[in-house]
């Protein structure tokens, strides 16, 4: 199981665009439309399934809300700020 980040690792490694939630990171990516939006989620479950990590997604016109947090440790831990910054590398 990995380690729980203390908040302040987590304050300093927050990848861009990226905000904290109680025990998740979240970040909602914008797109010009519903397709580019899917193609994104789709493009973001790969990455999720290779990493064996599995955020909760929420796709809405335009947007894709991507939640991390790591269940069996409890919180936000290194899994969760490498695959945000993984996600952010298929979206800018």
């Amino acid at each position: 199981m990995a380690d729980l980040l203390s908040d302040a690792e987590i304050s300093d490694r927050l990848p861009e665009e990226w905000t904290r939630e109680g025990d998740e990171i979240v970040r909602v990516f914008e797109f010009d439309g519903y397709l580019d939006a899917s193609g994104f989620l789709s493009a973001a479950a790969g990455l999720a399934e290779d990493a064996w990590h599995h955020p909760e997604m929420t796709i809405r016109w335009g947007e894709v809300e991507v939640r991390l947090t790591t269940h069996d440790a409890g919180g936000i831990t290194e899994n969760d700020i490498d695959l945000a910054e993984r996600l952010n590398g298929i979206h800018d």
